[in-house]
Parts: C-alpha cells; sequence; structure tokens
C-alpha cells in the first residue's frame, strides 16, 4: 500500500517508520528542509508517562483567570477573533470535571505506557543515541498547598498503575542533591523512576534517516497546498516545491495527516473538523559552565510549571502555554518576557550553573486539545485519510507509541492498549487489499 505521510516531526516520523516496518511504501512530505524542526525541535526533552495530567481539571477554570493579566503565566488565554479558539475554549470548560479529568488520564496513561514499551524496543533495535538519561522525573513543590495537591495527584496516577512516589524535602534533595541551595523553599515532591528524558529532534532525525534506509522517501522543503477529493476519497495532495515553485500532485492510496498544530486549519478544507488549537510554548537552551552542579534527574518545577532536563553539556528550560493562535515568533514583548522568565527561574534554581548570558530560545506551537487527547485513527469523513495529531505537550513521550498504533490500525491489526481510537477502529470501505511483509526485527 502506498502512504503518504503529512508531517516530518516525532509523530510523522515515527508514523513513517512503523509503516515501513508493516511493509508498505511510504513518502513523508514537510515544508522544513529537515524533520524535526518546528514543535519536536527543542521541547522540555521529557518522556513524562507518569506526569500526564490532562489541562483540563476542576481548578483549572479559576487558575485561568487568576493569569490572564500576568505575562509569564504557566497558561495565558489570549481572547482573538477566533471561533476556534473560542470553541475550543468552551470544549475545554465543559472537560473541568473530576469526571472527565479521571476519564481523560486513564486514556493518557495508557498510550503513555504503549508508547514507552515502542520506544524502549525501537532505541534496542536502532542503537539510536539522543542524549537519553532513565533516571526518572522528579515533580517538587515550593509551597505545602501545592505539595498536598501534587500527593493527591500521585495517588489518582497510583490508581492507573503508575508508581509516582511522594517524598518528603530530605528525599526530594537524596534523588537529586543539586538542589540543595534551594532546598529550603521546597515542601515535599513526587518521583517516579520509569520516566525519563532525551533529545526528541535528535532521535526524530536519527530516526529519519534509519526509515530513508529502510527506503521511505522525503520531500523537504515542500508546502502542502491542499487535497483533490474525488467521490468522498482523496485521490492526491497538491504540494508545490520552496526552491523551485514546481507544483505538482502525489498520488498515493492512504494518507496520513500528522501536522502538528497545522492539522486543522488544512483538513477544514475537505470538511474533516478537529478540535486542535495551538498553544505556544518556549524554551530555552543554556550552556553549563558547571556540569558536576547541574542537575542530572530530568524536573518539573510547580511554581512556574517548567520542565527543566539535562542534554549532555546543555540544560532546557522549556514550560508555559499561551493560547494565541498561529504566531511562532520570539520577536513580541511578551515572548521576550516569557523567554527571560525561564532562564530567571532556573536561575533562582541554580545560581551559576550555567551561561545565562548566551540563552538559544525557541518557540514552539503545541497541538493541544480539550481533553489532551491525541486524535489517533481513521479520520470517520474521508475514506483514505488517517489522523494522527493534537498531542499537546506530549508528543515526545507519545510519540513512538502513536506512529506504531497507527501503524497498525492502517494494517489492520488491533493495538494492544486501552485507547479511544478515531473512526471506532474501523477501517476505510475501500482499503486496498495487500500482503503484508513481516517486520524487520
Amino acid at each position: 500500500m502506498k502512504v503518504i505521510v503529512l508531517g516530518a516531526g516525532i509523530i510523522g516520523i515515527s508514523t513513517a517508520w512503523y509503516l515501513a516496518e508493516e511493509g508498505h511504501e511510504v513518502t513523508v512530505v514537510d515544508r522544513q528542509p529537515d524533520a524535526a524542526l518546528e514543535t519536536s525541535f527543542a521541547n522540555g526533552a521529557q518522556i513524562s508517562v507518569s506526569f500526564c495530567e490532562p489541562w483540563a481539571n476542576a481548578g483549572a477554570p479559576l487558575k485561568v483567570l487568576k493569569w490572564l493579566l500576568r505575562d509569564d503565566s504557566p497558561l495565558l488565554f489570549r481572547p482573538r477573533l477566533d471561533p476556534y479558539q473560542w470553541r475550543w475554549g468552551v470544549k475545554f470548560l465543559l472537560q473541568c470535571s473530576d469526571a472527565a479529568f479521571a476519564r481523560n488520564v486513564e486514556q493518557l496513561v495508557a498510550l503513555g505506557a504503549y508508547s514507552h514499551a515502542s520506544l524502549k524496543d525501537l532505541v534496542d533495535r536502532t542503537g539510536i543515541e539522543y542524549n537519553r538519561l532513565e533516571r526518572g522525573i522528579l515533580h517538587f513543590f515550593s509551597s505545602a498547598k501545592d505539595f498536598e495537591a501534587g500527593a493527591q495527584g500521585a495517588e489518582i496516577m497510583r490508581q492507573h498503575g503508575v508508581d509516582r512516589r511522594v517524598l518528603s524535602r530530605e528525599e526530594v534533595l537524596k534523588v537529586e542533591p543539586s538542589l540543595a541551595s534551594f532546598g529550603p523553599n521546597i515542601h515535599g515532591g513526587t518521583f517516579t523512576p520509569s520516566d525519563e528524558s532525551g533529545d526528541a529532534r535528535v532521535f526524530t532525525q536519527k530516526l529519519a534517516q534509519k526509515a530513508r534506509e529502510r527506503g521511505v522517501k522525503f520531500l523537504y522543503e515542500h508546502d502542502i497546498l491542499g487535497f483533490d477529493l474525488v467521490a468522498g476519497e482523496i485521490s492526491g495532495v497538491n504540494v508545490a516545491c520552496q526552491r523551485t515553485g514546481e507544483r505538482r500532485t502525489l498520488r498515493g492510496q492512504q494518507f496520513v495527516a500528522a501536522m502538528g498544530s497545522f492539522t486543522a486549519p488544512l483538513l477544514r478544507q475537505i470538511g474533516v473538523d478537529l478540535d486542535i488549537y495551538p498553544a505556544k510554548g518556549y524554551s530555552a537552551t543554556l550552556k553549563l559552565k558547571r556540569p558536576e552542579a547541574a542537575s542530572v534527574v530530568s524536573l518539573l518545577d510547580d511554581t512556574r510549571k517548567i520542565a527543566i532536563s539535562r542534554l549532555g553539556d546543555s540544560i532546557r528550560i522549556a514550560g508555559t502555554a499561551e493560547m494565541a493562535g498561529y504566531d511562532q515568533g520570539l520577536g513580541s514583548a511578551n515572548a521576550q518576557v516569557r523567554c527571560a522568565a525561564l532562564v530567571k527561574r532556573y536561575e533562582e534554581l541554580f545560581p551559576g550553573v550555567a551561561d545565562a548570558s548566551e540563552p538559544n530560545y525557541w518557540t514552539g506551537l503545541r497541538p493541544s486539545t480539550p481533553t489532551n487527547i491525541p486524535y489517533i485513527g481513521h479520520s470517520g469523513k474521508v475514506a483514505n485519510l488517517w489522523l494522527n495529531a493534537g498531542h499537546g505537550t506530549l508528543g515526545w513521550t507519545h510519540g513512538a507509541g502513536s506512529g506504531r498504533a497507527l501503524a497498525e490500525l492502517m494494517s489492520g491489526k488491533q493495538p494492544q492498549l486501552n485507547f479511544g481510537f478515531c473512526g471506532g477502529h474501523a477501517l476505510p470501505a475501500r482499503r486496498p487489499q495487500i500482503s503484508l511483509a513481516p517486520s524487520v526485527r
């Protein structure tokens, strides 16, 4: 079966890899000159199966209201004359209940566990190196109230089979001694030793190269313009080469939309309406002046809602979310405030450890759904269109599993996890009958 995958982030490349393993002929299209140059480029670097709580919870509406006037707030909703933003906001509020939270957590944990197992197997088989640290994730709290809430959250995760441990201040500092100077401000923490961290961009680009060696074709620097639709089926996708201006139509039997936040506006052209809206996230990557004094366990700072991960001789500080449309710039005063806040917080936690004079700032659009649950499966409306988008802040965590699960669904198999796939697990009525080659192990 000839499959065209639209998007070369961690989701698209993982999908292409697993489709190739199932014996399909795969072409990947992306507007960037290489894989993982947008949302997958400089994220928080965490594989956070155990820290996957949805944004929508019973206490979220009040917090969002408090944060509205703060440019450095963890989650900032900037109202726009955009009906899709307002629709997303209303649906988000409808998810802010204990029942919805529990339901959504269950699916996210299931996908996370499946994906983590898939990633480990993939790394074992390919030997890809990407500054991986298997030292867990430590979430620390700077107030007694927040620590109490964190302990309650840990109990919820344990009910779903997650080994998320509640730690005292002393135990937090034993797990990560480099926090000692900030220790008096820490009230406690939670820790999951099974989680890990690593560079998503490095991993994705290396996996793309492995996929190329397996026969996957890549069309980089190609803009995706739209689709030719015939009798409820895509007959081709229209693309334009950025270097030559040449336009052409790529023909395929099945198509996968994995373009992150840009999936939703593109698919509206053909009547597929997804509740995906971009949440602009920021990161700063700093060179370490004193590597021996830097953290090695991946951290979550509850006060600022940021992630801190070690990547060799660099440190990545990432976080905040701004619901403000599709702007990807770093030049605005607000963007500068949010970037500076990341570096300032790191200096508070680890004074003098990193070189803050030349921070490498980045911003990316996290493709967020009101539930935080991604769209994985058949589109339901277009016979040969499949979805793999809407992963929000968990694209790196859920990348391998999302790609594997979709490839299995497209090959007529049933993924082994309890997850609400799109299209009710149904395959397109006119899916071509193919003979699958065995996967290479």
